[in-house]
């Protein structure tokens, strides 16, 4: 299963009632962090999740809401006792982007590595498959569609039937290839895994819909109300209206928006407008949290 949280649902700066837009994903004890702005540490630990189990940190661009806080948690981590890797994401220019952020914070107890993501890029962060795709921002700005994949159950008369001895058993059962004999040989079909897309700071753009297709949870933006329109295209966001009709075209099983305007204080005067388009649609306060179990379970 994978817990979903999202520590912060706010845009452009933080304020005393709502942190910085960002996500967190839990999966067998292993996080995941997308977005690090102002403060995300303290999101983090105000939902209740560990900063030293973070093993993977996605950016979706550079505005410093999305990146700032990068110094401050990575220091906390290691304040926590991290010393394994963290691997950090990004668009073009990520590498240079933290050696500047980190200049600040230069003997952290554990190394870090980055690697630049650009258009339908793909990639694994332990158990998560990671595949970005570019959206329409003022500068360049990624989404990022996570899956966990599940194998087939154990098969014991296909595993008989291939003649694998059953010392081995457990080690294919575990993904492991072992004296020529491969986790095909003991194992079915491949099972439903979990889906989820993040996509913030975007005008709308069909790539979110179809990355979305069937999607567990789609997390999008809607920064401002349909009388907002205007700004949000001058600006390069949407309103909730145009996040849910992504939504509805992906056929996913829930939206929830986040990243709402500093100047929106009470985003629910107009979620309306986003819940008449999709009704699965959750207007996330901080520390939205949800478990996603796979299908069978």
């Amino acid at each position: 299963m994978l817990d979903v949280c999202l520590p912060g649902t706010g845009g452009t700066v933080p304020k005393l009632d709502r942190f910085l837009s960002c996500c967190y994903l839990r999966y067998e004890g292993t996080g995941l962090l997308i977005d690090c702005g102002e403060g995300t540490q303290l999101a983090v630990k105000k939902a209740g999740f560990s900063l030293g189990k973070i093993n993977t940190i996605l950016l979706t661009h550079f505005h410093a809401d999305h990146c700032s806080g990068l110094p401050g948690l990575l220091l906390s981590m290691g304040n926590e006792g991290r010393t394994d890797p963290v691997t950090i994401l990004g668009p073009a220019g990520v590498d240079e982007i933290v050696k500047n952020l980190t200049s600040i914070a230069p003997e952290l107890p554990y190394r870090l590595k980055t690697v630049a993501m650009g258009d339908l890029d793909s990639c694994s962060a332990g158990a998560f498959d990671i595949t970005s795709f570019e959206l329409r921002h003022s500068c360049p700005c990624l989404g990022y569609d996570i899956r966990i994949r599940r194998g087939g159950k154990f098969d014991v008369e296909k595993a008989r039937e291939n003649g694998v001895p059953l010392r081995l058993w457990s080690r294919l059962q575990k993904g492991e290839t072992v004296e020529g004999f491969t986790p095909s040989m003991v194992l079915g079909e491949a099972r439903r895994g979990i889906h989820l897309v993040f996509a913030t700071d975007t005008r709308p753009c069909e790539i979110i819909s179809v990355m979305a297709a069937e999607a567990d949870l789609l997390i999008c933006e809607g920064m401002f109300e349909k009388d907002k329109a205007d700004r949000a295209k001058e600006s390069g966001h949407m309103t909730m209206e145009e996040a849910a009709r992504l939504a509805e075209k992906s056929g996913c099983g829930e939206l929830w928006l986040t990243h709402y305007s500093p100047a929106l204080p009470d985003p629910s005067v107009c979620f309306a407008e986003a819940l008449a388009v999709f009704p699965n649609t959750v207007l996330s306060r901080d520390g939205e949290t949800k478990t996603i179990r796979f299908a069978d379970d």
